[in-house]
């Protein structure tokens, strides 16, 4: 039925009106709650009361945030603050997201200390810091974080460019435990020596990681970039072949495990290698002053074939897929004295526990006194030496 004039007046009333409340709820906004200055209080003196300098009831903020942490911090600079402090310092109130509880109090520690006039060296920062790199760390340059400032503070007492300093704690050497700060100061050492790129730093980061992690008495005693930079190559190298080793490991075994069907489960991390213990022998009580110990150990990993061809000089790594396999299995010969084990020869043997390789460095026959070694293991262990 058609409507009256009225009615559609009265329809276009209502729609003005639905219209005008529409556009006053997006305009309008909700009544913001008051800035909590008493939590703020509450969260920047806990653990910390005995440190307090002025009455927490008299704090008469003029903050116009409404920003917890932005809150937190203006309280702890009323509570603790003599002097003003580097950023660095003051950002433990406003962010600690993925720090530990003792990481968080080590560090509101250190503000409360530093921004109360004390000294921070004799607070726990002798622990790291000498007392020149306290002060350095307290007076960085430029906006830095927290452990940045650490290392850059190291890194000035080494260097006399500011420059260098700052390329040091730009690199991932100031994303360093604290535990091991002992090897990367000699790491920050050599880069102050021998400058170069902050990608150039962080390349050589990972390597030198796993150096230390391989060996704690690692050094950088008489090394130099360019060495750096092969032996990085050479490991990259390594890391290669043993992913390449790695995966047709576990493409056998997940045919194997077809082949029997069997459900695939976790694979170890070495293939079972020769039923045959590993050896070692002591020289007699004569010779025996000089702690000298043979051993023969089977190489059952990817990463003890890439080792044992790095230090060798040979291709036995390449005799991965044979070992995998069950066709054969390979060993060394290593003596052991006061130091380092020193590799001595890389023995092959196949299925029927025959020796039908013996190399030492760089393909080289064993030496006669190495023969009459490999002839104790092969009687020990029933080895047949071909």
């Amino acid at each position: 039925m058609a409507q009256s004039l009225i009615q559609r007046r009265q329809e276009a009333e209502r729609a003005r009106v639905e219209a005008y409340e529409l556009s006053l709820r997006h305009v309008s906004q909700r009544t913001r709650p008051p800035p909590d200055f008493q939590n703020a209080i509450k969260e920047a003196r806990r653990g910390f009361e005995a440190d307090v300098l002025r009455e927490a009831s008299a704090w008469k903020p003029q903050l116009k945030t409404r920003d917890a942490a932005r809150l937190r911090l203006g309280a702890a600079r009323y509570l603790f603050a003599r002097y003003p402090v580097a950023e660095h310092l003051e950002q433990i109130w406003i962010d600690s997201t993925g720090l530990s509880r003792d990481e968080i109090m080590l560090r509101k520690r250190w503000y409360v200390v530093a921004a109360g006039g004390g000294s921070l060296y004799g607070a726990g920062a002798s622990a790291w810091l000498s007392r020149k790199e306290v002060h350095a760390f307290l007076n960085p340059l430029g906006n830095v974080g927290f452990e940045a400032a650490m290392w850059q503070a190291i890194a000035r007492t080494y260097a006399s460019d500011p420059g260098v300093a700052m390329q040091i704690a730009r690199s991932r050497i100031a994303q360093t435990r604290r535990a091991e700060h002992g090897f990367w100061r000699e790491v920050v050492r050599f880069f102050c020596a021998h400058p170069t790129t902050v990608e150039e730093m962080d390349d050589l980061h990972d390597y030198l990681a796993a150096c230390h992690r391989r060996d704690p008495a690692f050094s950088l005693k008489g090394r130099s970039l360019a060495s750096l930079g092969r032996l990085m190559r050479e490991w990259h190298h390594d890391l290669e072949a043993i992913a390449r080793i790695e995966a047709a490991r576990h493409r056998a075994e997940a045919a194997q495990n077809r082949e029997r069907g069997a459900t695939e489960g976790p694979i170890d991390e070495s293939w079972p290698g020769a039923v045959i213990a590993d050896w070692s022998w002591s020289p007699s009580s004569k010779v025996r002053g000089k702690r000298e110990e043979y051993v023969v150990v089977q190489l059952r990993t990817a990463a003890d074939l890439v080792a044992e061809t790095r230090s060798m000089r040979h291709c036995v790594a390449s005799y991965a897929s044979k070992c995998i396999a069950g066709h054969a299995s390979i060993w060394s010969l290593r003596r052991r004295a006061a130091g380092a084990p020193d590799r001595l020869l890389t023995i092959e043997l196949d299925r029927r526990a025959r020796a039908v390789q013996v190399r030492g460095f760089a393909n080289r026959l064993p030496h006669p006194e190495e023969c009459k070694i490999l002839e104790r293991w092969a009687q020990a262990r029933g080895i047949e030496l071909l």
